[in-house]
């Protein structure tokens, strides 16, 4: 039978060479030739693609056996893409020194951006971001874990403030003014002009000088501390579109512009009513003057949305949005407000002494991305955090070439 199968393969075979004159002579100038019910038995298919250059490719198919090995790395070059922004954040300067009408020891100038932070380092920050630690004009109630480093001057003012700036280096200096609200204590004016006075002679550094939230009491508060400390180029914190509903915004820019301080406009993660609120405070106070506050938001409880509000109002004031184009505060205190910061919680979460800080410090990295000019702070180790990574993100260096090609199993 095998003989048979055999014997029918050979006579096919001798056909198919006695007719293939005959195709060829038929096939001359066929491109292409389409096969039905074909089929062709290969025992070993060896297949080899040629590695390297052409000129290697081409040795290769000439001469299989040779081995292609690469002689040196493919040379690149990296071009950094740099974008030319139009606008530019307007430059603020907080305090003022005695040959400007003050009695500070120094000033803090912030601002003057012309890329987003971070992103291009042909564009540097043209002032790092400054802190402040925040101070109270009367005991409140604070988290265990921020307390214990202040416990011993909550009940002095000036001596807490002079505690943020010698122990904790604080740049600048927030007064809150809670005991002037008039659900609180009611405290006057004159008594909180009086406390700002005393910060006053105790640190050397800028104040920023924080309201109760009630925009009728408030604007009396700064309307009389900007009187007693004039030139001292305060920031008053804050302004907000209620006062424009209490008819007292203009009383606050007003004296805020004739004894040469600042204003920090508020509002509520709301871009087109921060601009409403700078349009408004133009007829008032040139915008040199003026501040801005978003609102910052805990870790979560929508920091990721107070992120993005932030980095399109920086967006849009480099894209020539002269409304927007003021420098920015984060309360980055606002992290304690989260339960997590500050409860005791299961084991996992880890200890709160190590989490609160941690939070605080993450809402501050989080925006400072998106370029936030002044954090308001408390714990002195999420301080001490921010502030060292400042200085490595602002700060540029060169790798070792020697380094690169072997960056694989390279300790950093």
């Amino acid at each position: 039978m095998v003989a048979q199968k055999n014997h029918k393969n050979q006579l096919i075979h001798e056909q198919l060479l006695t007719l293939a004159p005959q195709l060829l002579e038929l096939l001359k100038g066929v491109q292409q030739v389409e096969l039905e019910n074909f089929a062709m038995d290969i025992g070993n298919l060896e297949l080899f693609i040629p590695m390297g250059r052409t000129t290697d490719a081409l040795d290769t198919v000439s001469n299989p056996n040779k081995p292609v090995k690469p002689t040196q790395l493919i040379p690149d070059h990296f071009v950094p893409h740099i974008t030319e922004y139009p606008g530019k954040i307007r430059e603020v300067t907080l305090g003022a020194t005695k040959s400007n009408g003050g009695t500070r020891g120094s000033t803090i100038t912030i601002g003057g951006s012309t890329a987003p932070a971070f992103t291009d380092f042909s564009h540097p920050l043209v002032h790092p971001p400054a802190i402040a630690l925040d101070v109270f004009d009367m005991p409140v109630n604070l988290p265990k874990v921020l307390k214990e480093h202040v416990q011993e001057v909550m009940g002095d003012p000036a001596e807490w403030a002079r505690m943020n700036v010698k122990k904790f280096g604080a740049d600048i200096v927030t007064i809150h003014l809670m005991s002037t609200d008039p659900l609180i204590h009611n405290t006057s004016p004159a008594q909180a002009a009086k406390t700002v006075e005393e910060i006053l002679q105790a640190v050397d550094v800028p104040l920023i000088i924080g309201g109760c939230g009630d925009p009728k009491k408030d604007a009396d508060v700064f309307t009389k501390v900007a009187e007693m400390a004039d030139g001292e180029r305060l920031l008053l914190n804050s302004v907000t579109l209620d006062m424009v509903e209490a008819k007292t915004l203009e009383r606050v820019a007003t004296a805020a512009r004739d004894h040469g301080h600042l204003v920090l406009a508020f509002t509520g993660l709301e871009l087109n009513n921060a601009k409403e609120l700078n349009r408004r405070l133009y007829e008032y106070i040139p915008p040199e003057r003026i501040v801005m506050d978003l609102t910052t938001v805990a870790l979560g409880y929508g920091l990721e949305y107070s992120f993005s509000i932030h980095e399109r109002a920086r967006h849009a004031a480099l894209m020539g949005d002269t409304e927007l184009a003021h420098p920015v505060i984060s309360a980055s205190t606002n992290a304690w407000a989260a339960r997590e910061a500050w409860m005791q919680m299961a084991p996992e979460y880890g200890p709160r002494e190590l989490r609160g800080p941690i939070w605080e410090t993450i809402n501050a990295i989080t925006l400072l991305l998106a370029g936030i000019d002044i954090y308001m702070m408390m714990h002195p180790a999420a301080v001490l955090t921010l502030r060292d990574i400042i200085n490595r993100l602002g700060t540029t260096g060169h790798v070792s070439s020697d380094r690169i090609d072997d960056w694989v199993s390279v300790r950093v």
